[in-house]
């Protein structure tokens, strides 16, 4: 792995830290007070600030998985630099896109 993406994936860990325990506490909190996911949504719907926090989290995480499964194609499975950063990008790709297409699901009305 080279130092600019190791710095990538480090720097993205420690910002997803404290969104991960973030997002856990909201868990937490729907599940002690039984929230119904319509309860959920009635709270999510039309909010600037959870849709630019879990898509902020969303591209965080897609930067981060796609770099560490492009170091495991490569180290792992013997894959060339360059058959591992397409699967790599592709896989970065679908995550950005299915993960912002899930966000916009919960928060756009």
């Amino acid at each position: 792995m080279n130092v600019r993406l190791y710095l990538w994936q480090r720097g993205t860990a420690a910002v997803m830290l404290p969104m991960i325990f973030i997002h856990l506490i909201v868990i937490y909190y729907a599940m002690n007070h039984q929230l119904t996911a319509a309860e959920i949504l009635s709270r999510t719907r039309a909010s600037l600030a959870w849709g630019l926090f879990y898509s902020f989290f969303v591209v965080l995480a897609s930067i981060h998985a796609s770099i560490g499964v492009g170091n495991i194609l490569r180290e792992w499975a013997g894959l060339k630099s360059r058959a591992s950063e397409f699967a790599a990008s592709a896989l970065g790709v679908a995550l950005l896109v299915l993960g912002l297409r899930a966000v916009a699901a919960v928060v756009l009305p």
